[in-house]
This record gives C-alpha cells, structure tokens and sequence, in this order.
C-alpha cells in the first residue's frame, strides 16, 4: 500500500484543484490545519471548513489556498454559512474536558461542549431536508469513560434523536505509522447497508472499553447501536527510526542528556544500560511525567524502544514535548522530536506547509488527526456510506 508520504504537490500550494473539484461534498468542522481533509480525498471534496483558532485557520489557509476556511465559534455559525448539502460533515471536536490529562469535565465544559455547536447546526439541517448523509465525530478515547460513560450516552442520543444510526470505533494510529495514538471515531450514518456491518463487536477496532460502554446504553439506543465492519490495514512496515532526521537537527548537550538520563527510574536506568551493552543502534522516544512516589510528586523521564513513538501532545508545558534517546554503542544522545518529524509521525507528507513558529506547528499536530486512520476510514467506510447513499437517491 502507497504511504500518503509518497504523494507529492500539485503545484506550489498544497492543494490540486483536480482534487478540490472531486469527491462527494464535505464539511469539516474544527478544521485545525487540514490534515483530516487530507485522508477524506479525494472521496471528498471539501465545500466548508471551520475553526475556532486564527493561527491554525492560517495555517490551512497555507495549506489549502485562501479563503478555504470560516473563522470563529461554531456556535456562531448558522445554516445559511453552510452550502448545498454534505455527503458527509466531519467533525474532531476539542477533547481537553475529555482527555485524561485533561480536567475530565465532559461534554457540559466549554470547550468539549463545542460538540453541541456542531448538533445544533445537523439539527437544522435536518429541518431544511439537507442533513448530510454520514456524519464522523473524532475524540480521545477518555469519551468512553467521562462522566462515568454519561457523555458517550449523552451523545449517542442526540445523534440517534437526528435519525442517524450510530457506530464507532476506536483505531490506534499505530497501525499505520509509528506512532501510538489511539482515537475515538463515531459514525453516523443516516442509511446503513449491511455489507458495513457486522453482527457484533470484533478486535482490534471494537475495543473492551467501547463495549462495556455500549452494554450501558438504555436498551433503546443499544438496539440500534451499529458495529461497523472495517478491515485491518497492511502491516506497518516502519520504525520511529525511520522517519527521523539526520542532519540540520540540534542535540541536546551531554549533560543535558545525563539529566535525562537522571529522572529516569532504576529500572528504566538498567534497561537503558542494557540497550548500551547490546553495541546496536537504539532509538526510543521519552516523556516527562509527574508520578507519586512514597507520597510525594516526582517528576520521571519514561522511555519506550519498542520502535514506537508515545502520544503527540500540544506544547502546553515542558512535560508536553516528547525528546528522543539515540543510542549507540557507549554513546547516548537526545534531542526534542522536530515538528517536520510530528508531521511524518500524523502521517503529514513532507511537503505539507508548516508553521514557522516550532510551539505553534507542534501546537497544530498535537490536536491533529492521523492522515493515513483517515484515509482508511474514509476508503472502507466514510466513501462506501455516502456512496450507497447517493445510489439509492439516484435509483
């Protein structure tokens, strides 16, 4: 399978007007920079995007051409900025209130709360007979378990209540790049085919935690709870070393290195000595975390050499920034992953235009979506929904 790393620009903005001009429409709400957009083509031809963040419209703005995005609050936005009618409305909608480093405060916080923005837009759609077919809400997976699973409920319903037949999935992007990010996707689709659905849950994208959450649906919504059918993916066939940079990057000073080196635990310690003995190239990725040690908070520096990059997080703090640990032989080096390699790990080719700014490209890819998740969700499900739905209005 072709990576959507190999694909290459059109012309000098990111953006090929064939592209621009195919594809069933789309809306795409939280827009950020566009890199879901990116997965759903050329299925879907993007006709309205919204954000909330001017830095972040801007940067789609780059990507996409001029005026390609709406700014401002979705709640500020009616029905009448939306054109025509969508074969599908894509929505990543903010997942701080629902992430687990998040404070957990749920769909009823400002910012998750956006989701209701969004409902309320379907909603009158609905009205004005030109709802889109298939709607696709991307989240962290912490939506299953905030609130005690309320808000999974809470929002299951108000999709159902609009007449749309509700599924979702949770996908890891690891799958597909190495990178471990797994997300949250529910589907919605007004027509349903058999041929996407399953007879019940299955490994790996119907997770225990999704089902256990479903089996406390009221029975109602349980019924009519979907299972979507998609198949796995090739397996990956690339390692975090294999998209890293090397040359033009800035390591971090020995002692620099020996200070990380120094937050480890001994036990992370004697594994990272270990590594050294084995005399082979070693490439881990590390976070800073805070852990409660004997009763008190210890900052800890974690390493993973597993091939695998941890979670990409926005720039908020220090802990935040994901560093890498190269060793080989006796030498130990490390440095911060650089924004151009966050993009390669979202599955971004490396001619999509970045910000200038380091915290405000790593600010964009830390609330992105991973290109490639979408692009399979959108060749083996998003596409065959909206396809199947435009076949039976055309018969």
């Amino acid at each position: 399978m072709a990576s959507i790393l190999d694909a290459k620009p059109a012309h000098t903005s990111y953006y090929s007007r064939m592209q621009r001009d195919s594809g069933a429409p789309l809306y795409e709400f939280f827009a950020g920079g566009g890199l879901a957009r990116l997965g759903l083509e050329p299925d879907f031809a993007c006709v309205f995007a919204n954000d909330i963040e001017p830095a972040k419209a801007k940067a789609y703005e780059t990507a996409f051409g001029p005026g390609r995005i709406q700014v401002g609050d979705v709640w500020a936005l009616s029905v009448g900025d939306l054109p025509g009618k969508a074969a599908l409305a894509w929505a990543s909608f903010p997942c701080q209130d629902l992430s687990l480093a998040g404070a957990r405060r749920g769909l009823a916080a400002p910012r998750s709360g956006a989701f209701w923005g969004f409902h309320r837009l379907i909603e009158k759609l609905v009205d004005e007979d030109r709802a889109p077919d298939v709607l696709a809400l991307e989240n962290v997976c912490g939506l299953l378990s905030s609130h005690g699973g309320a808000d999974f409920v809470a929002l299951t319903h108000a999709l159902d209540h609009l007449g749309y037949r509700v599924g979702a999935l949770e996908i890891d992007a690891s799958l597909f790049v190495p990178h471990s990010r797994p997300r949250l996707f529910i589907i919605a689709a007004r027509q349903t085919p058999t041929a996407l659905i399953n007879a019940g849950p299955s490994e790996p994208f119907h997770s225990p935690a999704l089902r256990n959450c479903v089996a406390r649906l009221p029975e109602p919504l349980r019924k009519r709870f979907l299972w979507w059918r998609l198949p796995l993916p090739p397996k990956r066939n690339t390692r975090l070393a294999d998209l890293l940079d090397e040359a033009g990057v800035s390591w971090d000073s020995d002692e620099r290195s020996a200070r990380l080196v120094s937050q480890m635990s001994p036990l992370q310690r004697a594994r990272l000595e270990a590594l050294r003995e084995t005399g082979v190239r070693q490439v881990g990725a590390v976070f800073k975390r805070i852990r409660i040690e004997r009763g008190a908070r210890v900052q800890r520096a974690e390493a993973r050499f597993d091939g695998v990059a941890g979670c990409l997080r926005t720039p908020a703090g220090g802990s935040s920034r994901q560093s890498l640990i190269v060793i080989e032989g006796q030498r130990m080096r490390s440095r911060l992953i650089s924004p151009r390699e966050a993009a390669r790990l979202m599955g971004a080719p490396d001619h999509y235009p970045l910000p200038a700014n380091q915290t405000a490209a790593l600010h964009l890819l830390g609330d992105a979506v991973c290109v490639p998740v979408v692009r399979w969700l959108s060749q083996h499900l998003l596409a065959p929904l909206a396809g199947a739905a435009a076949l039976r209005k055309t018969a």
